[in-house]
Order: C-alpha cells, then structure tokens, then sequence
C-alpha cells in the first residue's frame, strides 16, 4: 500500500550520461561526427547534401496574405437561438451569449447561414451581401461596422 511516509523508489533520479562515471565516454553515442555532438541532428527539410525540395522550386509573384483581414464568423441561426427580440448584438454581447471567445482578437461577420426570425440591433464589424439583404428585408437595424 502506498503511503506519504514510505515513498521508497516513487522518485527515480533521471540517468545523465556522459557526466563521466561508469557510464562511458561516449554514452551510446558513437565516436565522434555530428549525431554524437550536443545540438546534432540534422533539420527538418535536410536530404542528406542534395538541394531540398523548398529551395528547389521557384518562387515567384507577390503574396499579400499577411495583410489580409481574418473575421469572427458568426452565423444567423445562432443570432436567432441566442438573443430576444430587439437586443442588440455587437462584440460585448456575443461574447457574453458564448457565440465568440473573450480572447478574440478578430472583428466579427455576420453570414447568412440559417434565417433570422427577430429583429435585433447589430453593431458588428461586416456582414456578408446575402445576410446584410436579409438582415435589411426583417427591418432589423445595422449599427457602425467596418466595411
């Protein structure tokens, strides 16, 4: 039965080789060359001296991903689940409905997946063109949003 005061081999010491001792110089790691040195594998994309694969191919054109603008997609059906009718929706709410995380950094789209069936206030920062036009065909109102 174990128990706090008889802790006997619950706490092994980890084996350091190559420390000197009776372990042996080299520590199952051979003699000498780059596999036996600290810091000595080779890399991910290594292929043993031949070009690799990633400087092989070319590399053209201009790639504007960086800039790109990620969203918080948000969909009406969970519009429609989560609030009453005429609340008002914006990041502060959805965040407290559980709909998007508090962590967020994103702004926040509304897509036209489902269909709204309350009018609600939304300040959120973009809307899709099929959710804008059915969010605008309810009579719901379309607070500031970003573009």
């Amino acid at each position: 039965m174990l128990s706090l005061h008889n802790r006997v081999g619950l706490c092994k010491k980890r084996k350091r080789v190559g420390r000197g001792g009776d372990r042996g110089g080299t520590s199952g790691r051979g003699h000498k060359g780059q596999n036996a040195r600290s810091g000595g594998r080779v890399g991910p994309a290594f292929e043993g001296g031949q070009m690799p694969l990633v400087r092989r191919l070319p590399k053209r054109g201009f790639n504007n991903k960086r800039f790109r603008v990620s969203y918080e997609i948000v969909s009406l059906s969970r519009l429609n689940g989560a609030f009453d009718e005429g609340a008002v929706v914006d990041r502060a709410s959805l965040i407290a409905a559980g709909i998007i995380k508090k962590s967020s950094r994103k702004p926040v789209k509304i897509l036209a997946d489902g269909k709204l069936e309350k009018k609600l206030t939304l300040n959120v920062d973009a809307f899709s063109q099929t959710a804008r036009a059915t969010v605008e065909e309810l009579g719901c109102q379309i607070g500031q949003e970003l573009g």
